[in-house]
């Protein structure tokens, strides 16, 4: 009888070895949570890039369509180049008009100067003329007659009111010319009309400025564009990352540069890599605009789900960028420490769940 009574009944050893069971799966949960956290609640994030032309005219050609994918330079969009060359053209005329005007005006100055040397040479004349008469005066009181001295006097009088005139003249064509050369404001105005009407020209080819793939598109020909109205969507593929919405406890010991695995909804069975790119510091619980705080939503049960905060996670180059679609869900997995059997078992969780 004493030992049958020691032995353990059936019932009490099946609920030793469950509760036994049941305290190492909740610490190992509680130490996968710090050290090896995994979330379902992460998604493809990239960068958007409406495509809006710059100048407004009427589409003559298309050279994309929904889903096209395009490299950088590709021309997407023509519009009527038609009258861009014209006012091209029409600032290059206006250039050659102002610098002739330039050049002209650059030849009046010099008249001007070379009639102020010549009205200076004369009053030189005239005075020394003057001088003369005034010293035979002084010797000689009866040598000249009063018409000679009237006649100095006068051309001395004339001469100075030539160069005055000179003068004024020079004056008003210098203002008139104001700086020569490339350096006149009336040439370098004509000159910045020109490059203005050339950059328009350019801008009436609406080219792609990053790889990617066309989205929302719905145009043809003859359609109207305005500047600054977008045409289409461009899902660029320069920068593509995942934002996984992690628990506050998960992130005690999560780290920049951490290594991250993940598994795409879209390629089950395969297990991929990243890095821990940044962690968040704040989210609203509002809803996002432009600049605010990101929003991420808790679950609500019978006990309060944990606040979640973004986590950025940079894609390996060796991922097919055509695996990846903004939007998509993923699974991530991430590894704070070298902790082998926790590790062992992230890596068994993330490969069993990618399939």
């Amino acid at each position: 009888m004493t030992e049958k009574k020691k032995r353990l009944s059936p019932v009490r050893l099946i609920t030793y070895t469950v509760l036994s069971i049941t305290a190492i799966v909740f610490v190992l949960y509680v130490l996968a949570d710090r050290f090896t956290p995994y979330t379902e609640e992460a998604r493809i994030d990239g960068i958007s890039v409406p495509i809006s032309p710059r100048v407004s005219r009427y589409l003559t050609e298309i050279r994309v369509r929904l889903h096209t994918k395009v490299s950088v330079g590709d021309t997407l969009f023509q519009l009527d180049r038609r009258p861009f060359e014209l006012d091209v053209a029409s600032k290059e005329a206006h250039v050659d008009n102002t610098a002739q005007m330039v050049s002209a005006r650059t030849a009046s100055v010099k008249s001007a100067a070379g009639r102020l040397g010549v009205a200076r040479a004369q009053l030189d004349r005239a005075q020394r003329n003057w001088d003369r008469v005034q010293v035979i005066i002084n010797d000689n009181p009866g040598a000249l007659s009063q018409s000679d001295k009237d006649q100095a006097e006068t051309s001395l009088t004339q001469a100075v009111e030539q160069v005055a005139s000179a003068e004024a003249d020079l004056e008003r064509a210098q203002q008139q010319l104001g700086v020569s050369g490339d350096e006149n404001p009336q040439f370098r105005a004509a000159v910045t009309s020109l490059e203005n009407a050339q950059l328009n020209l350019a801008f009436s080819t609406v080219i792609a400025t990053a790889p990617g793939v066309i989205e929302s598109f719905n145009l043809d020909i003859g359609y109207y564009a305005q500047a600054g109205q977008p045409l289409t969507t461009l899902i660029s593929k320069n920068d593509i990352w995942i934002q996984a919405n992690l628990k506050e406890n998960n992130l005690s010991h999560l780290k920049i540069g951490d290594k991250i695995e993940f598994a795409l909804d879209v390629h089950p069975g395969e297990v991929y890599t990243g890095t821990v790119r940044s962690i968040g510091f704040g989210v609203s619980t509002s809803t996002k605009n432009k600049g605010e705080l990101p929003s991420i939503k808790g679950s609500s049960g019978w006990l309060r789900d944990p606040q979640r905060f973004p986590v950025i996670i940079a894609v390996d180059d060796d991922v097919s960028k055509d695996l990846i679609r903004i939007g998509g869900q993923v699974d991530v997995v991430a590894y704070t420490s070298d902790r082998g059997f926790l590790n062992m078992l992230a890596r068994w969780r993330i490969r069993v769940n990618s399939w």
